[in-house]
């Protein structure tokens, strides 16, 4: 991460005056982080230059994006322990979020079977929205636009003040070439008129699987089919994902990926002097 989004990190969780950390001596100790329950374990680049930032030595034990059955160490920490204390918190809540993200990320990609590539939203944290993404990509999903800038997406707000014929004759005229224009539809006429318009990318927004599946088999006979890539996205979760990934899509936008993930549960223990030879991963 960029070193004034570190500090700014740091600084939310230190505040003006750290008391808590102050009361221990400074002596160096080792501590290790686990993982409470399986996962996909994410954020541990992360959590290496935080610790590097308080001058801690920070060894991986396993590599981000890799399964992690629960009860396991995956992080070994050294160095003094007043600086150990001050660094846990922030680790462990960028292993925690990230991780919970690449795990549901995992879940999804293997329900959806291969079929369809799972991607991401803008529907992220304001400020993380790099690491949550990030996150995403290491559960073996897709990041999908990082910003407005990164592609140009027609959206029913758009269509109501411009129309849809419009909306896309200007993107083609002002984007660059470089840009692919995508399309949110909401019925079977828009979507034809999208693809004879000449829209790369179209967007099911919030339709039922079956009505997708008659969407793709109308593009079929008209000859369309080849000429875009079809996304659906709105309302999707792992519960219905089986479904929308039948329906002849080639790509599932979930914002429950960021939304919808829960925590892992990580702790950061301090080992004992008579632990230090235990039989641990590359420690």
């Amino acid at each position: 991460m960029l070193p004034s989004e570190l500090e700014r990190f740091v600084g939310e969780d230190l505040g003006e005056w750290d008391d808590s950390s102050s009361l221990v001596p400074e002596i160096e100790v080792r501590a290790v982080v686990i993982a409470k329950e399986d996962c996909i374990i994410s954020g541990l680049a992360e959590a290496q230059e935080i610790f590097a930032y308080f001058d801690l030595l920070a060894e991986p034990l396993y590599d981000d994006g890799e399964f992690v059955p629960a009860a396991s160490e995956v992080l070994f920490v050294r160095g003094s322990a007043r600086a150990v204390l001050q660094a846990e918190r922030l680790a462990l809540n960028f292993m925690a979020r990230m991780s919970g993200i690449s795990t549901l990320t995992r879940d999804c990609v293997l329900t959806a079977g291969g079929r369809v590539r799972i991607a991401a939203t803008r529907k992220t944290t304001p400020g993380f929205r790099v690491f949550e993404k990030k996150a995403v990509f290491l559960g073996g999903g897709d990041t999908h636009r990082f910003n407005l800038s990164d592609a140009v997406l027609i959206k029913d707000n758009h269509i109501k003040i411009l129309g849809l014929a419009e909306c896309l004759r200007r993107a083609k005229q002002r984007a660059s070439f470089t840009k692919k224009i995508e399309v949110e539809v909401e019925s079977q006429g828009e979507m034809i008129k999208a693809a004879e318009c000449g829209a790369d990318i179209i967007m099911f927004d919030n339709m039922a699987p079956v009505e997708i599946v008659r969407g793709v088999e109308h593009l079929m006979e008209k000859g369309l089919r080849s000429r875009v890539l079809l996304e659906a996205s709105g309302g999707i979760t792992l519960d219905n994902l089986q479904e929308y990934a039948a329906s002849g899509v080639d790509v599932i936008s979930m914002g429950a990926l960021t939304r919808n993930a829960r925590w892992i549960d990580l702790s950061l223990e301090i080992v004992a002097e008579n632990e230090k030879n235990s039989n641990r991963k590359r420690i």
